[in-house]
């Protein structure tokens, strides 16, 4: 199922799928050299995320995510995700630090082997760890799902308008700050960090689908109100 997901946002990338025309479920499945089965799980989590709609027959359309839904995704992360690491780095243990400096270690051994999927899994589990250690297990699972809305929907500015490298040195001082019980120096790397991720985001968006004078600020305060 995740190599049919990875199938079609490589196709959808690659322009060899586009939105408005009508895909055939059982063709993709032909081309892909698969049952039916996976191909219909995959699509299902991708009509979840709003990548795709279904239509009548076993045809889908794909629907790229617009701009004020990945701005609207990032205000949900930021008001989750800047207090727990507030409260992350005010209750931080030995235990606590020594996880995110593991994760940490194999991000950049990810950037230094250009492994975007490594490294957007140790990205992803080291937000996870700062919302574990918050003990906000609620934020944990909410924050986890919309991580997987934006990775099905094949949001990244990875090697697009940033590299891995720019990803992994924004965290360094979020992991830093937790590491010296740093409350307000954590907070405000791990606003800066989602912020540039959203805003960089958006506006890609708006790029790739030629949205001629749509207001990427308005957009962002719209959702975010900064």
């Amino acid at each position: 199922m995740d190599q049919v997901v990875s199938a079609i946002q490589a196709a959808i990338d690659s322009g060899r799928m586009s939105p408005g025309v009508k895909y055939s479920v059982y063709q993709l499945a032909d081309q892909l050299g698969v049952s039916r089965t996976p191909v219909r799980e995959a699509l299902l989590r991708l009509e979840e995320a709003g990548l795709i709609r279904f239509e009548a027959r076993q045809g889908f359309y794909i629907m790229l995510p617009h701009p004020q839904e990945i701005a609207d995704i990032f205000a949900v992360r930021l008001a989750l995700e800047v207090p727990a690491v507030r409260r992350a780095a005010q209750i931080a243990t030995a235990s606590t630090k020594k996880m995110l400096s593991k994760r940490m270690a194999a991000m950049r051994q990810a950037v230094r082997k250009s492994d975007e999927v490594q490294f957007s899994a140790h990205d992803q589990l080291l937000h996870d760890h700062v919302l574990q250690a918050a003990g906000n297990v609620r934020a944990q699972r909410i924050v986890a799902g919309l991580r997987e809305s934006t990775r099905l929907l094949g949001v990244s500015t990875a090697d697009r308008t940033r590299t891995l490298a720019d990803i992994d040195q924004e965290h360094i001082p979020i992991v830093s700050a937790i590491a010296e019980n740093d409350a307000d120096a954590a907070e405000a790397a791990m606003r800066t960090h989602l912020v540039t991720t959203g805003r960089l985001l958006v506006a890609q968006a708006a790029c790739n689908q030629d949205l001629e004078g749509l207001d990427v600020d308005a957009i962002w305060f719209h959702s975010v109100q900064e």
